[in-house]
This record gives C-alpha cells, structure tokens and sequence, in this order.
C-alpha cells in the first residue's frame, strides 16, 4: 500500500467512475458562488491539508461522491475511491439546541429585513450578526471528520469531496446550512410566519412640512445632521420567486434537492436586469 512522505498510509491507484454521482458544476477555478458558500470554502480551506483538499476537489469534480445525507449536526456520505466498496464519511459538528434556536429566532423575526429575505427563500449576509450577537457562530470552525479509509490524513480526499460537494449544495438551498446547525427550513418559516411583523422603523430622514416663508433665512442649511445621511438598507421587494412559494411544490428532487429549490435562482436571474446593454443590432 502507498505511504505519503510521513510514513502514514493512504490509497493508492485510479478512482473506479461513478454513474449518477453527484458532480459539482464548477470544473475548474472556486467551488461555491453565493457568500455563504464561499464562507464555508474558506473555513474548511483555513482548516484542512491543502493537498487533500486538490484531490478532494479533482473526486467532487468526477462525481465520485454517491450520495450524501444531512440531518442536525451530522452530514454522512459515500464515497467511491480505487477499492470496490464505497467509503464511509461522516462530518459532525455542533448543532443548536431548542432553546438556542427560540433565541435566534425571535432576534431574526425583530429584524424586519432579514425576516422577509429568509421567508422569500433568501440568506441576507448581515444574519451572521445576529448568530454573533448569542455566541453561536453560523459556520463551524472545528470539523469532525471521518472515514472508513485508510489515510490516516484528516480530511483525506474522500471526506474533502464531500465537503465541497456539500458546499455546492449550499449554494443551492442556503437553509441546508441552518438545518445542519439544528433547525429545518419548514421549522424556521413557520415559526417566522407566525411571529408578529415587527413596527415600521422610524424613517432617519424624514423632516416635518412647514411653510416656506418660515425657512428663508436657512433654506439651505440641512434639515437633519449630516452623520445621519448613512447609507440604507434596500427596501424588500416581491420576491421574484413569489409563485414558486405560491403553488404546492412538486414531489421531485434533484441530487436530494426540492425542484423548487433548484428553480429559485432561475426566477431570480429572469427578474434581474440584463448587465448588457441592446445597442439595437
């Protein structure tokens, strides 16, 4: 058997191909597109051997991983290397209890922002900060992993392709990062939906009417400080996805994915404005 540089073993020869593994899209350069995907590259990257995360990426990129379940705190998986059985992956880490989650989601529902882009299916960056605020970070910084290989290199490629592929499965449904943190999708909307809208907040810019002839000597003076004119969040919008969420959902899933899931970011890009102007040729 193959033994690295350390004097540790590991497995040696061609990966067996998979039909109908679960491929990521990106065939070269980063894996993960949205921010929380990239968050999640970047810890495992700052955490794991950098030489088996190359091969993990090359085994995520063939497809070489069969399939992958996540629950609370645990993801599991298969994995085909050079040996004909599969090997085995779990990667565990911390997951909320119920009184955490009560917590986190109360502050969530007080945000009146971050409340509308999570019930339209959507992950605002700023939430970390309200993971921060009850001690309780979104992303894990330690990583149980382990597989029934015999590369005694933590992660070795195996459990590195799972954690890239997880990192694409992320980008597809960002509620897959909560739930492996302890809390479900259809557990967090609900619990928001039935929580009260939180008041409209006072608007920093807005000035009382008065007659004109009361300002002639400071009609150009500001009406407010200066240091109040920061910049404002976006007001939430009907989210282009409003009928996907509208209809019942399909029973269909995509690499363990609702279709609905998977067809969010297409209604997204439909509504956003083309970035190439029509010079009408």
């Amino acid at each position: 058997m193959p033994i690295d540089p350390e004097g540790r073993f590991f497995e040696g020869g061609k990966a067996i191909a998979v039909e109908g593994g679960i491929a990521v899209r990106a065939k070269r350069g980063n894996i993960g597109e949205q921010w929380w995907s990239r968050r999640f590259v970047d810890v495992l990257e700052r955490v794991c051997d950098g030489g088996r995360l190359a091969r993990g990426r090359a085994y995520a990129r063939k497809g070489q991983v069969m399939d992958f379940q996540l629950s609370a705190g645990s993801v599991t998986a298969r994995v085909q290397g050079s040996r004909p059985m599969p090997y085995e992956v779990s990667i565990v880490i911390a997951a909320f209890d119920e009184t955490q989650w009560t917590d986190l989601t109360e502050s969530l529902a007080g945000r009146a922002l971050y409340r509308a882009a999570l019930l339209a299916g959507d992950m605002p960056k700023e939430i970390l900060g309200v993971f921060e605020e009850h001690g309780l970070p979104l992303f894990p910084d330690q990583l149980d992993i382990r597989c029934s290989c015999p590369d005694w290199s933590v992660p070795c490629k195996h459990g590195s392709a799972v954690l890239y592929v997880l990192a694409e499965a992320f980008d597809d449904d960002p509620f897959l990062v909560l739930a492996w943190r302890g809390r479900d999708r259809e557990t967090l909307l609900t619990a928001l939906r039935g929580t009260p809208e939180p008041a409209e907040a006072v608007d920093p810019l807005a000035v009382d009417e008065s007659p004109l002839e009361d300002h002639v000597a400071d009609f150009y003076s500001p009406g407010i400080s200066l240091s109040r004119l920061r910049e404002r969040p976006p007001r939430v919008t009907t989210p282009p996805e409003l009928l996907l969420r509208a209809l019942d959902p399909p029973p269909i899933r995509v690499r363990h994915i609702p279709l609905t899931d998977l067809l969010r970011p297409a209604y997204r890009d439909l509504a956003a404005p083309s970035s190439t102007g029509d010079d009408g040729a």
